[in-house]
């Protein structure tokens, strides 16, 4: 198709002043002519209906419309494990493409190959929640942690409480169950409305700690070391920076909101639904034994990843080769040494409380079983979705555009995957989708003008826990299920730590690019 050639002969020759640029500071100038291209690139494809403007028209479109698709089925309820294989055929039909080869070559592989690469990560990370739940563990942290600062930190007691358990490696869903009684009670306590709880959990579990705390745990910060080499600990100081930027903007926002509300005479208020039963009651095991879980898994996933007793170390890298093809040991060490620090974590938190667990363990490891199998096949048919999609026509256009939002690698892929994550309504939906497509293309353009692996590796992680808090993300839909709170009453303050997380991804990214 000539116009789609122009195009992409525009675009590659926009890039390639780009590279020989080489800074990222030179690449700043180059804005004006990014916006010609573009705009050339519009005026080519719309075409004066010219036969091969149309049909990349058409072809573009059959991407968006699927990806539309997508996200008002997931958002109406629908599994998305039987609407992305839909939906991606659909794109493929209207592309012109061909059907069952795009079905089980592609799509089927690469949803495969994720599920392979991240199953044992979702599943241990699944087990180990719901033993802290079932021992009294997470409970038991939770409220140590909220009775001892008490309700005048209220909202600071429940950010920390939920901060502790998620960077310990407990799910975020197992999280907001176990915080949830004690942070209700506070709140009532101190007569602060409870139409800011949401939020507040959201600021201790849905952000900082996910993904911009250095060796957290969560699968948001495990996916990128498996397109960039890296590990969880990559990029320390930007994540540390990025985390308190986070923290200290949302407790800021949730003080002044709480203020407001002090100074119009608002309360905890009455007539809510869903309201705990006395957490007092509760027979929980000691907190300093409860923590000794968490403190396992992160000291074990520090140590098996960085010191001299690295899983890297294990085993023969040629025979490594030979026999696994295994060509690099760096992409597998991340997910080895999490796997074996979330298995001892399993097992001292069963030790905690061995009589209650055992009443309960088949149930609970039945659900944590069916939850992870779950996440994941949702997760992996995003993947495929995505994977399928990048072989069609019209994605190249699309993608040309991603990278040329901004000479800056890191700002590129910060909007790349806030867009794809606020799409799909899923921080590691749209993490994966955005690497699979793109990562390989970030990491050279990256290396070229001298941004490491490791700063590739944050600023996806982050910009992943950005845009996904949207309304129809699932965390945020079983969040306000939990505390029996609508979007109308506690979705703003979601929202706005959504905006605030958005904002320091893309300062961060921006900023690093001032002393590259």
């Amino acid at each position: 198709m000539k116009a789609f050639s122009i195009f992409r002969g525009i675009i590659q020759l926009d890039l390639g002043k780009a590279g020989l640029d080489g800074k990222c500071g030179k690449i700043k100038n180059m804005e004006f002519r990014r916006l010609l291209v573009l705009f050339n690139g519009f005026r080519i494809i719309l075409g004066q209906g010219r036969k091969g403007g149309i049909e990349l028209v058409i072809q573009i479109l059959a991407i968006v419309v699927a990806l539309g698709l997508l996200i008002f089925l997931a958002y109406r309820g629908y599994p998305v494990i039987i609407i992305a294989p839909i939906v991606t055929l659909l794109a493929v039909i209207l592309s012109g493409g061909h059907l069952l080869p795009s079905y089980t070559e592609t799509y089927m592989t690469f949803a495969a190959n994720y599920i392979k690469a991240f199953f044992p990560i979702f599943l241990l990370g699944a087990v180990f929640g719901k033993v802290m739940e079932m021992s009294g563990a997470a409970a038991s942290i939770a409220k140590t942690i909220v009775k001892s600062l008490g309700s005048k930190q209220a909202i600071l007691a429940v950010v920390l409480a939920c901060s502790a358990l998620t960077y310990g490696g407990v799910s975020l869903f197992v999280v907001a169950f176990a915080v949830y009684p004690f942070a209700a009670a506070i709140f009532k306590e101190a007569d602060i409305p409870k139409r800011l709880l949401p939020g507040t959990i959201a600021l201790g579990a849905f952000t900082y700690t996910m993904d911009a705390l250095p060796g957290t745990p969560q699968i948001q910060n495990i996916i990128p070391t498996n397109y960039f080499g890296t590990d969880t600990y990559a990029a320390p100081i930007m994540g540390i920076i990025g985390a308190i930027m986070v923290f200290t903007g949302g407790m800021i926002w949730l003080e002044r909101r709480r203020k407001q509300a002090a100074a119009n005479g608002e309360g905890y208020g009455e007539g809510h639904i869903n309201e705990p039963e006395s957490a007092e009651q509760q027979n929980l095991p000691n907190f300093w034994l409860s923590i000794v879980p968490l403190i396992l898994v992160v000291a074990f996933n520090f140590a098996f990843s960085r010191s001299a007793i690295s899983v890297k170390h294990w085993y023969d890298a040629s025979m490594l080769k030979e026999t696994f093809n295994i060509a690099d040991v760096s992409t597998v060490t991340s997910s080895w040494s999490l796997i074996v620090a979330l298995a001892i974590g399993i097992i001292a938190a069963m030790l905690l409380n061995v009589g209650r667990i055992k009443v309960k363990l088949a149930s609970g490891l039945t659900a944590a079983a069916m939850g992870s199998l779950l996440a994941i096949f949702n997760t992996a048919s995003e993947v495929g979705f995505g994977n399928v999609v990048k072989t069609l026509p019209g994605f190249s256009v699309i993608q040309n555009w991603v990278f040329n939002a901004s000479g800056n690698p890191l700002v590129s892929e910060a909007i790349a995957v806030n867009v794809l994550a606020g799409i799909t309504g899923s921080a590691s939906g749209g993490l994966s989708i955005a690497l699979e497509v793109m990562g390989s293309h970030y990491l050279q353009v990256a290396q070229s003008v001298g941004i490491t692996p490791e700063m590739l590796h944050r600023i996806a992680s982050m910009a992943s826990g950005g845009m996904d808090t949207l309304p129809h993300n699932g965390a945020v839909i079983t969040l306000l299920a939990i505390t029996g709170l609508t979007h109308r009453q506690s979705y703003k303050d979601i929202f706005a730590i959504t905006i605030l997380k958005t904002v320091t991804v893309f300062i961060i990214a921006f900023a690093t690019s001032l002393f590259i």
